[in-house]
Formats: structure tokens, sequence, C-alpha cells
């Protein structure tokens, strides 16, 4: 794949100005699917379900098969709408969308077209120096998921040179709802930081309601970035890119960017945009081109026959209305002064999307500082090196069961870390790590104080130096313990040890 020309960015933002536009689908964590009586694989209870087990005959795309509409899948999406400060619609219907998909049995897709279930709304988001930017959105519909599939045989793991293509049905009638804002107008330098930003807070929207596992890694949450560019003074927006299925913040953000610079040199030098859909590359944080946009007569939408129009009755969504949760915004202040943050603290954590790991873990037991020195610190900088999200890497749970190993003095911050590494390598939980490597501390004084005597033999005169007063002179035996014992000593312990003997020499 030829290498794109760039232009650098701040020339880019000279020359252009940069319009956005987020598509965002959210899976639903419902028991089961949007049109079939089969279990959900975006239920945490199903996971780790083997291939096209959780399908059943509409999922197949069977003759005679029959959609059924999942009533909670409807709740959540009314309550999605609302936290969006959207419109719900009296009456919206299901459409067929027309498209071939090779991992959808009935080779078209049950969503909604010009009757989504939420219209007009807008949503606050927070940047990282906390400005606050109001996205519009457009609506916020109702539809089925696509299947997977896997290509074997290539060397990218992409359709081009495989041998042959496996297709999973399980994610196949999977509840989602896809938001669409307007056009967002106005962002110019930070229109990657504001689709990263809006992205986490959709992703906080989710959680707090609680219709979605919200896992990015797993694909719960995904993302479709728009780019167009125009030049400086014009009215007429640009011929838009769709960068798809961007499962990252991080990568949205490093797309958005790639694309306002690639679209930028091809202006520059006189030629056009094409309106397509396109690849994100994680590897190269590159994109490519994937295939020309349809627009909606393309798709040759029209009602769907085998479903009745959702019509939620009004005392049904002032029910769903008065159990929204608090907003992100208020919820971001609230937190901050819960965990007693400082604003540099605090923007740590929001700034890498760590928020919801962070609240879990203090819920889990850990302090509000010990759970953001490790997502912030080692869990975020393991994730920079392997390019993953750092939520994918480890559990809240395990990160305060690992915290609650040190507090008990069975673990140094030095051993956590190698507890840490087998926890994210899949060795089991922190104890069934710390108990098959061998890890703890050392707290048997016998042992600690065989280890000091035979340091102070190679070293006799470190115990008269202490006692004139030279205590400073106990760290050369200290640190020949900690090298002995593998780290695996207390240091604060040895050296109270070392201390005794001086005295008592």
């Amino acid at each position: 794949m030829a290498t794109a020309k760039l232009m650098d960015f701040d020339k880019a933002l000279e020359l252009f100005e940069p319009v956005i536009g987020l598509e965002v689908h959210v899976e639903l964590n419902t028991r089961t699917k949007m049109f079939s009586p089969a279990a959900n694989p975006a239920h945490a209870d199903n996971h780790d379900a083997a291939p096209n087990t959780l399908v059943a005959p509409v999922d197949m795309g069977l003759p005679g098969s029959m959609p059924t509409v999942n009533a909670e899948a409807i709740r959540s999406s009314i309550s999605l709408g609302l936290a969006l400060g959207c419109s719900i619609a009296p009456s919206s219907r299901f459409a067929r969308k027309n498209y071939f998909y090779p991992d959808l049995g009935k080779n078209y897709q049950i969503s909604q077209y010009d009757e989504p279930i939420a219209f007009e709304g807008s949503v606050e988001v927070e940047l990282s120096d906390g400005t606050i930017v109001t996205v519009p959105i457009e609506r916020a519909h109702m539809e089925e998921d696509a299947g997977k599939l896997t290509h074997v045989g290539g060397a990218t793991g992409r359709i081009q040179g495989a041998e042959y293509s496996l297709v999973d049905y399980n994610r196949a009638g999977v509840p989602l709802v896809e938001i669409v804002t307007k056009p967002i107008l106005g962002a110019e330098h930070r229109a990657p930081e504001l689709a990263k930003a809006y992205l986490a807070t959709i992703r906080d929207i989710a959680i707090g309601l609680g219709i979605s596992e919200a896992r990015m890694e797993r694909g719960n949450i995904r993302c479709d970035a728009n780019v167009s560019l125009r030049p400086r003074g014009a009215e007429k927006l640009g011929t838009r890119t769709e960068t798809k299925n961007v499962n990252s913040m991080r990568s949205v953000e490093r797309a958005v960017r790639y694309e306002i610079q690639r679209q930028a040199a091809i202006l520059a030098d006189g030629g056009t945009i094409i309106q397509e859909t396109r690849h994100w590359h994680e590897d190269t944080g590159t994109t490519s081109p994937g295939r020309p946009k349809s627009d909606a007569d393309d798709y040759r939408y029209f009602p769907e026959p085998d479903l009745l129009p959702v019509e939620p009755s009004i005392e049904l969504i002032e029910e769903l209305r008065a159990a929204l949760p608090e907003p992100p915004a208020v919820r971001r202040r609230r937190l901050k002064g819960d965990w007693g943050f400082t604003d540099l603290e605090f923007q740590d954590v929001a700034n890498g999307g760590l928020l919801a790991e962070v609240e879990a873990t203090v819920a889990a037991g850990a302090s509000p500082a010990a759970a953001r020195k490790w997502w912030t610190g080692e869990i975020t900088r393991v994730a920079n090196a392997e390019g993953r999200e750092p939520a994918a890497l480890v559990s809240p749970e395990n990160v305060a069961a690992l915290q609650k190993l040190i507090d008990a003095g069975t673990l140094t911050d030095k051993l956590a870390r190698q507890v840490l590494e087998g926890v994210i390598a899949g060795e089991g939980t922190p104890q069934e790590v710390v108990d098959a490597r061998g890890l703890a501390v050392v707290s048997d004084d016998g042992a600690l104080i065989a280890a000091i005597d035979e340091a102070l033999a190679s070293q006799p005169d470190v115990l008269a130096k202490i006692r004139d007063g030279k205590v400073q002179a106990a760290g050369a035996v200290i640190g020949a313990v900690m090298k002995a014992m593998k780290g695996q000593a207390d240091a604060a312990r040895v050296r109270e040890l070392v201390l005794e003997r001086a005295a008592q020499a």
C-alpha cells in the first residue's frame, strides 16, 4: 500500500476548515438479541461463547423465520436517547437496509431510516483543559449488528490475500443504537481531541445507564469518523470520507488527525476527495480506501413489513427520564470532589478515558489515590507499548486485589508490577500469580536476619559506622539483602533489623 502524502497539521488548518461528524454504535447488553430469542454475546455472561452457538433461525436468515422486537432493547434505546437530550418519537418504525452483507444471512439489515426512535439532541463534551463543547445530535436509531468474518491465510487478517473466510453468526442480530451527530463546525485544531472526548462521553453515558458493557476492545462501542475539509471562507461543505469501525478513543483521535492531513495534501495539490469509506490501521496509524460511500437511496430502504411501529407511552418515557443518572459533566465534578484529586490529577484520569476504571477500582476496595496510580501509571504504560486500551489489559477488580496485597504487606510496589505483568499475561488473579511465581514478600524475620548477617560479614565496618551516627551506612546492607532475597524482602523491615543489630553489637 503506497504511503499517502500528508500536509503538516498546522499548515492544513491555515488553509482549510475541518468539519467532522461522528457515528457511534453502542451494543446493548440485553440478555437476548434485537429480533430473536438467541442469547446476546454482548451480555457479560456470553463473552466467551464458541462461534455459531448463540444463534436462532432469524439470525441465520432461514426461510419462514420472523423477527420480534426486544422490549428491553427499546427501553435501553429510549434511555440513551433521553441522556443525549433527544426528543423521543411517539411513533418510530424499522426499515430494511438492503446491502450485501456476507455475515448477515438474510442479506439485509433491520434498521431505522426516516423514523428513528430519538432525534434532535445535544451532549456536552469536556476537553482536556476543561473547555465545554456542545455537540449536536441528529438522531439515535435502533438496528441489528452483522456477524463477524475471520479471514484465514493472509498476512494481515484482511480479506486481501486470504485463502478463505469463516463466518460467525453469534454477533448477527446483536441490538445496536447508532448515534449520529450533525456536522460539527468550529472545532478547528481541536477536532481530533473533540472526537476522542466525544467518544469517551458516549462511553460514560452508556456505562452510567448500565445499557452496555462499553468495552471498546470487544467492539461494544465502535465509531465511524467522518472528516471533510473546506477552504477558508467557503460555505459549501467538502466531500467527506468515513473511517469505519474505529474501536478506541486514541485511534479516533489519530484517525481524524490523519484524514485532515491526508485530505489537505490532496486538495492543496489540486486533487479531489473521493466520497468513500476508509479502514483504520492501528499499526501504521494510517487509513486506506474501502468502498465508495453509498448514499441513502443506494440502500433501497423500505418499511420492515414484519414489524409494527414502536409507540412508547408517555408514562414509559417519563419513567425512564426520571431514572436517568447524572450527566457526565456533573458526574466528573462529583468524582473529583469525592476522590479529593487536584485538577491535574483528575485531568490525568479523565484525559486517559479512565474514569470508569478508576471508579470501579475504588468501588472494589482500593483507595482513589492507588486506583489512579495504577491506571494512569503502569497499566497505561503497558497499554501504550502494546497499542491497546488500558481496560483491555486488566479488570478493576484485579487492580483492587493487587493493591490489597500491597496494603497487607504481601507485596512491594516492585513485586506488584511483576504480578500485574502476570495478570495481563492471563496467568490468573493477583493472588494466583503470587502463588504460582512465588512472589510474596519474605516476612520471616529469621530468614531476613540470616541474610543480614551474611551481608554484614562482608561489610564488618557497617555496624560501627551506624553506632557512630552514620545511619545511612545501613543502605549498603539493605541493598545486599534485597539482592539476596530477589527483591522479596520488605526494605523497611530490613532497615529496622539492621539498626537493631547495630544497637545490640
